[in-house]
């Protein structure tokens, strides 16, 4: 049984819930990540025009976009790492109040930036703040979805994300290069209209118990994740963090490309890119159902397979229909699989502990996504094969579909919230 059952939901200051229904709450989760995503992808939109702006003395290089990128993906990871500990130890409303706040001002500093110092400061800011919402928000969504659609829940939101860096991609398409690229970050400062929302949907904090001092202690909370009962655990989920976003990075950078060097045109090249983005959003629907019958770890770990089966198809000659199949499936497996891997996630841990799980497995999950990409370039690079860009792909899928079938199969029950230092120490995150 999985410890989600244990999680309270939001509560007033006396003690009893809020009248805040599931589906207001992931709505209202999902126009956070929507919002969050837009701010995501908003950089490499604008990339091509900010290369040609001359008002910043000419000092913009293809570097310094990689530079801006890095620096973006840094405060990520420390965002991640941060949101994760001060929601389990300040609850949801501060930290995610406090994120959003960054985003909007982060942005705003983008779109006021004089010059490129002040705004890398702001890509690092807005680096903080998106890494911090991502375990923030499936929090949130963890402790207000029905028990039975948790997985479904969580995954819903997350598709925000990249709904939000589409909508970027569409803007962007309108705007420029006759607008000042600047103007595409404004729309970074909408997050404060949803403060409101959290103010009423979330509690204020409440004391911790005389007996959970050890508890409320971030140091004690980290170290937690890697004790004796938990390490096991731990480890296993980090590196499948790792492997699903190195699996979608690599494969949303450089699938287009593999697929030309293997002699596809381009225009089938984009129309299979496409095929993989509605295939991880009709497919990863489907999936979140079934891992919600009981079956998160298993539907994981075919996640991961159905992503190595279906790249490892698509370096072979087939008819046009099956090449577009095995490209929506390769979408499911990658995209799709990110989502089961946060659902495994919040089935971890006591629920004194799901934010902090949460937040380290996501920034150690963010490395990935500067890994995956410079993995499958040094692969394209150094072998001449067209099928070699295929093969690489099936690297990291395997070794995450490894890593989930590592995890153990049963826990105990938990069904009350009890002191971190006498909760039970689960061994497992999910059942089979």
């Amino acid at each position: 049984m999985s410890s989600l059952s244990a999680i309270p939901g939001p509560s007033s200051p006396g003690g009893s819930p809020l009248p805040a229904k599931p589906l207001g709450v992931l709505a209202l989760a999902f126009l956070i990540l929507f919002i969050d995503g837009y701010d995501l992808f908003t950089l490499g939109t604008v990339g091509p025009a900010l290369l040609r702006h001359g008002a910043w003395g000419g000092e913009i290089t293809a570097g310094t976009l990689g530079m801006l990128g890095s620096v973006t993906g840094i405060g990520m990871i420390l965002g991640s790492a941060a949101a994760g500990r001060a929601g389990d130890r300040f609850g949801l409303r501060l930290p995610l109040v406090t994120a959003l706040a960054l985003i909007s001002v982060s942005m705003l500093l983008s779109a006021l930036a004089p010059g490129l110092p002040v705004f890398i400061g702001a890509r690092v800011l807005t680096g903080l703040g998106v890494g911090a919402l991502a375990p923030l928000v499936g929090a949130f969504v963890t402790a207000r979805a029905p028990r039975r659609r948790r997985t479904l829940y969580i995954a819903v939101a997350m598709a925000a994300l990249g709904l939000g860096g589409a909508a970027s991609a569409y803007l962007g398409r309108a705007l420029l290069p006759e607008t000042d690229f600047r103007w595409m970050f404004a729309p970074g400062v909408l997050p404060l209209l949803l403060v409101p929302f959290l103010l009423r949907f979330l509690p204020q904090q409440e004391p911790p118990a005389a007996n959970a001092s050890r508890s409320t202690d971030p140091a004690y909370r980290s170290r937690a994740l890697l004790d004796k009962d938990r390490r096991r655990v731990t480890v296993l989920l980090w590196v499948a963090s790792f492997m699903s976003i190195a699996l979608i990075y690599s494969t949303s950078n450089w699938l287009p490309s593999v697929m030309l060097k293997a002699g596809y045109d381009l225009n089938s090249a984009l129309e299979f890119s496409t095929a993989f983005t509605v295939g991880a959003s009709v497919g990863t629907t489907a999936l979140s159902l079934l891992a919600d019958r009981g079956h998160l770890r298993v539907v994981t770990l075919g996640g991961f397979l159905l992503a190595a089966c279906a790249l490892l198809a698509l370096s072979t000659p087939q008819p046009r229909p099956v090449l577009l199949l095995l490209s929506a499936l390769a979408g499911v497996g990658s995209l799709g699989t990110q989502s089961l891997v946060v659902g495994c996630m919040a089935a971890s841990y006591p629920p004194q502990l799901i934010g902090t799980g949460m937040g380290f497995g996501l920034a150690v999950g963010r490395f990935g996504a500067i890994v995956g990409p410079s993995y499958l370039a040094a692969v394209t690079t150094w072998v001449a094969s067209p099928k070699a860009g295929f093969y690489a792909f099936t690297v990291p899928a395997v070794f995450g579909a490894v890593a989930v079938a590592s995890l153990p199969r049963t826990r105990a029950p938990e069904r009350t919230r009890v002191p971190l230092a006498t909760a039970p120490d689960p061994r497992s995150p999910v059942t089979d």
